[in-house]
């Protein structure tokens, strides 16, 4: 039975990749700010483009990876260090080339950080402030505040954090990778290269928010969940859950990372033993709410909030309501959702809630079934295929501040504390970034070719012992059918995506210069 679900998630993800795939050879996913506004682009693919650049990253893809080849009579001591230390002084190159300003949300915990440290403002949680909307985020202002009273008041302070965090997840992707190949006779180091220079986690670092921080965190975990499955380690295992529960706390998705955890704990259980998967199943449960009743305890105590947190928040289903949108498919819908909330509920949480679930009825109710078909298509294939996780804002930068694509506000491309020579080779819609941004869709798109292959061998072989990265994936793409969408929003992600199609690759490598591969051998055992 085990095996057959094992195969199931196979074949599911197996599905979606493949529609990926072949909805990437017709149709360009974009996110391009100077030329699209803040706006997701659906057009035609551009095949004189799209196919030299696959046979470019083809040919480079080769040959980096039998110059990794060569690594291996190196001891892991000495190339690991060595590739993060080489990968972290990009990321400071970078910070410095591209001085990327907050703008949005990261601009306002900024702000918010500064005012509760040097003003013990916490007014923000009153009615109508930006925490008292969504207080999901008081665990970056509280991070970002800690910041600020340890270190100087700068940015190359919290983004210098985000390069310590970045290189704990490339760390983590090497180690899942070799946790997930313990027989592997080679040292492996092309996938930590290949993280290390991963060019969407060179550039986010210039965000300054929670994407970067709560990948660290919810990888690692999956790093210790993997071995607790190996090992059958209670250390391995509470040392997972923590991770778990901090990762949430920065983002609330690691609800997603919990299912998985529990659904692959299930799946083992004939090999962990009932008792102590009821016992890890209910560490997970209680652990993952530490944060945030600790969170609300301290602020209910300290008079800082005269209500519970989060009793008149922005509800779930305001980002439900959202991603229903057959213009946008998904995308931020230019305040219409805020103003359900502000302005016709007046913040009130049970009032709005009621509110959008008509709305929701009525969007429903008067789309047919094609436009709804439509519009879910559109989302999912543009989410996962757009492929720089809008690296052009969040990580490049663009001076333009004229609020293109009416969104929050004016200025929010993500403009620079200064211009510099590359600045202004990037500036707009260069070549550059053109060519920068063609680069990594691109990427992304044969990553999901090689996971594709990596998949298909998985069940021929019938080895599953990639299942856990499987589920968080799945949940992601089940959870942002139904929520507002960004590319962004699935960055955490980015690290599984890195190690399943750094199999594939592998696979293909051996294929393509008539090795064995794994399931192969494996099915001439059995026969």
């Amino acid at each position: 039975m085990s095996k057959v679900i094992h195969k199931s998630l196979y074949l599911i993800l197996l599905v979606f990749v493949g529609v990926f795939i072949v909805s990437s050879l017709l149709i360009r996913a974009q996110y391009n700010y100077a030329l699209y506004g803040d706006n997701p682009i659906l057009g035609t693919q551009q095949w004189s483009i799209f196919i030299p650049v696959i046979a470019l990253l083809l040919i480079l893809g080769i040959g980096l990876y039998r110059l990794c080849l060569k690594l291996n009579k190196y001891s892991p001591k000495v190339v690991i260090p060595g590739v993060l230390l080489c990968s972290i002084a990009i990321q400071i190159i970078i910070i410095f080339v591209f001085p990327r300003v907050p703008t949005d949300d990261s601009q306002t915990v900024l702000s918010l950080a500064m005012n509760m440290l040097y003003d013990q403002d916490y007014s923000s949680f009153e009615t109508g402030g930006y925490l008292h909307m969504f207080p999901f985020n008081f665990s970056t202002v509280l991070y970002l505040k800690t910041l600020l009273y340890l270190f100087p008041d700068n940015y190359l302070v919290i983004k210098l954090f985000n390069i310590l965090f970045a290189t704990v997840t490339t760390l983590m992707i090497y180690l899942i990778y070799k946790q997930l190949n313990p027989k592997s006779t080679e040292r492996d180091y092309g996938v930590l290269i290949f993280a290390a220079t991963y060019l969407p986690s060179l550039f986010l670092n210039n965000l300054i928010y929670n994407d970067v921080i709560a990948t660290a965190f919810l990888t690692s975990c999956l790093y210790f969940l993997i071995r607790f499955i190996r090992e059958k380690s209670w250390q391995t295992f509470v040392i997972a859950a923590i991770l778990l529960a901090i990762g949430n706390y920065f983002r609330s998705i690691g609800v997603i990372v919990l299912i998985a955890a529990i659904l692959t704990i299930l799946l083992n259980m004939r090999s962990i033993g009932l008792k102590k998967v009821i016992a890890s199943i209910f560490v997970l449960a209680i652990l993952i709410n530490v944060p945030g009743w600790t969170q609300n305890a301290v602020l209910k105590s300290s008079g800082a909030v005269s209500e519970p947190v989060g009793e008149n928040s922005a509800p779930v289903y305001m980002w439900l309501n959202m991603g229903i949108n057959l213009e946008r498919f998904g995308f931020w819908d230019n305040m219409e959702s805020y103003n359900i909330y502000q302005r016709q509920a007046n913040y009130n949480k049970a009032e709005s809630t009621e509110l959008y679930k008509q709305e929701i009825e009525r969007k429903l109710s008067e789309a047919s079934l094609s436009d709804l078909a439509q519009m879910y298509y559109k989302k999912i294939i543009w989410t996962w295929t757009e492929g720089t996780y809008q690296m052009d804002r969040y990580g490049l930068g663009n001076e333009s501040s004229s609020g293109m694509g009416g969104g929050r506000g004016g200025g929010i491309a993500g403009s620079y504390s200064y211009t510099n020579a590359v600045t202004d080779l990037f500036k707009g819609d260069s070549v550059y970034r053109t060519g920068v941004l063609w680069i990594v869709y691109v990427m992304n798109f044969m990553m999901y070719c090689f996971i594709f292959i990596r998949l298909i061998g998985g069940i021929r072989g019938k080895r599953y012992d990639e299942v856990s990265l499987i589920l968080v994936i799945l949940g992601f793409i089940g959870f942002y059918i139904l929520w507002e969408i960004k590319s962004r929003y699935i960055y955490p992600v980015y690290p599984l995506l890195v190690v399943l199609s750094y199999m594939g690759f592998k696979d293909a490598y051996n294929f393509m210069f008539h090795r064995k591969l794994g399931w192969e051998r494996s099915s001439l055992r059995k026969g």
